[in-house]
């Protein structure tokens, strides 16, 4: 058995952008949905401390197959090695399902299988359901959420991605969806074991309106942006991986030659923003901190300006490639394959498929992630991502038994690696979907078709990283992640899904392009600090009290 990582299409992935989803509610009614506190006028009550530990399910860890390298420091679990077909433990012991007839909503990218295929038959069959999906298009998946959930026609079960909590959607989640908690919270979540081990970080964030409303897909709370760097090449040039900022620009300019079409990297705006120490920008919430007292914004942070004010160096020294500065133009990871630049930002799972994709053409391909320096040299200052960014939920007006039958999916998908529920939610059917080749399973093309997306986004289990077709791959990302996480601190509101009073959900609409346009030498890094004073006055200063005043009512979850 040899499945790929499980894990979340992030917007970064789908969208190639760096943008956050507005988090608001309609009517500019304050909503901590996963902390309904007295000053929101919700009457859902806090959800961390006491409060929390009744509506959270107890966490029991399993150990159906013991990882090659465990999780440590906030990273994934490891498998290096090929789990054969005939050694394949079952983690559903009995089949859950009682044959409702299930709807499901789900975001796909790409062309859609059909209804009655091989694998959805087998997994209704493993399950004891009978579910009929109403996949819609992931690039536009919030237009058709939105729409679904004003509409009177909810499908039974519904994933909504992190990145789509705009607009009207948190206030539909609160009102359209069920309560969980009488399912699964305590020791109630023992009847579904696979669903006892999803961390208790994960089902904090699942918390909506003061209720234990979604079940989420689990996720590494250590950054997923990765500096890669061509270690093959560095390798044959006697270069060193950089240890600090100013390493990092000296090496740059060595490296470039325009003259040979080879630049040093592409833009490094997302290492810089770790390298300076600069507060997470994946989530609203996750950029306020409480900092000596006062709450902050990233953007109020010397950390802020200084790795805009490096990145802008990079750009004007002319290491960067010159598609980077044009913006759009082209692909960072094709650009860097093809040997044009040896140094870009990438999502951590690139690593395996890039050099999987290379090594069949390239044997001599290698590339590496650079372990990030601090700015000035020694450790980082790494700030945790959310530890679930996607969630199914399951319709108010649901039988007890749909409900049921809803978790024992969950369940099933929720499957760890090296069981036979996880090798047919990731295969498929063998001989139809898949294939055994050299003692690991290939897809068919009719599997590439079948077995995509959809069901991984209604239940997974912890996060892993198995590639034992090229176990140093995985190694090296497990490892990677480890000692980052060591680095790595939980800001105030890390793990809580907060929902923004509306009137201040545009506040930080420009930023980004502000961003860009600086470090591209468009703008001075001045016009940020204006940009930065005019938020303060349009509403940033009363965010703040906002943020502080949750803070204080509601207290942190960051452990």
């Amino acid at each position: 058995m040899t499945p790929n990582t499980p894990s979340a299409p992030s917007r970064r992935t789908f969208l190639s952008s760096t943008a956050v989803a507005a988090f608001a509610v309609a009517g500019g009614m304050p909503l901590l949905a996963a902390c309904g506190s007295s000053n929101t006028g919700s009457k859902d009550g806090t959800t961390t401390g006491k409060n929390a530990q009744k509506i959270l399910p107890a966490y029991v860890a399993r150990n159906v197959v013991t990882p090659d390298i465990p999780s440590k420091n906030g990273s994934s679990a490891g498998f290096t090695q090929a789990i054969a077909t005939a050694q394949l433990k079952a983690s559903v012991e009995t089949k859950l399902g009682k044959g409702s007839k299930i709807t499901v909503m789900s975001p796909f990218w790409g062309t859609p299988p059909a209804q009655n295929n091989p694998y959805y038959a087998a997994m209704n069959d493993a399950i004891g359901v009978q579910t009929t999906w109403k996949n819609q298009d992931g690039n536009t998946y919030d237009q058709k959420l939105g729409a679904v959930l004003a509409s009177s026609d909810v499908p039974d079960l519904v994933v909504v991605p992190g990145w789509n909590l705009g607009g009207k959607i948190p206030t539909a989640i609160n009102a359209k969806f069920a309560d969980l908690g009488p399912y699964l919270s305590g020791d109630k979540v023992k009847d579904y074991p696979n669903l006892a081990a999803i961390p208790t970080d994960a089902w904090q964030r699942s918390i909506f309106g003061g209720k234990l409303r979604g079940i989420p897909m689990p996720a590494s709370y250590v950054t997923n942006i990765a500096p890669f760097y061509r270690k093959d090449t560095f390798e044959a040039k006697g270069w060193q991986v950089p240890k600090s900022a100013d390493e990092f620009f000296s090496l740059a300019k060595e490296i470039t030659s325009a003259k040979a079409k080879v630049w040093a990297c592409d833009d490094m705006t997302w290492t810089a923003w770790n390298m300076f120490g600069v507060l997470n920008g994946g989530d609203k919430a996750l950029g306020w901190h409480l900092i000596d007292g006062k709450m902050t914004n990233r953007i109020e942070t010397a950390e802020y300006l200084e790795a805009l004010e490096w990145t802008r160096k990079l750009f004007s020294a002319g290491v960067v490639h010159p598609d980077a500065k044009a913006q759009n133009q082209g692909d960072a990871s094709v650009r860097f394959t093809d040997g044009e630049v040896l140094i870009y930002n990438g999502d951590l799972s690139g690593w395996y498929g890039k050099t999987a994709e290379q090594i069949a053409k390239h044997p001599s391909f290698s590339m590496g992630a650079m372990d990030i320096p601090g700015h000035a040299g020694g450790n980082p200052k790494l700030w945790a991502t959310n530890p679930a960014g996607i969630w199914a939920f399951v319709n108010k007006s649901a039988s007890e038994q749909v409900v049921k039958d809803i978790l024992a999916i969950a369940n099933f998908c929720s499957a760890p690696y090296g069981t036979k529920e996880r090798m047919l939610a990731d295969y498929g059917v063998e001989g139809t979907d898949y294939k055994m080749t050299d003692g690991r399973p290939v897809k068919t093309d009719q599997g590439n078709i079948e077995v995509n997306g959809a069901w991984g986004y209604v239940g997974a289990p912890s996060a892993y990283v198995a590639h034992p077709d090229l176990p140093d791959v995985t190694k090296d990302m497990i490892e990677w992640q480890q000692r980052m996480g060591t680095f790595t601190t939980k800001s105030s509101f890390y793990g809580l899904t907060i929902i923004e009073p509306s009137r201040w959900t545009n506040l930080m609409n420009d930023f980004e392009q502000l961003e860009k346009d600086i470090v591209r030498g468009r703008k001075k890094v001045s016009d940020m600090q204006q940009a930065v004073s005019e938020w303060k006055s349009k509403g940033g200063d009363q965010l703040r009290d906002w943020y502080k005043k949750l803070l204080d009512d509601n207290g942190s979850s960051a452990g």
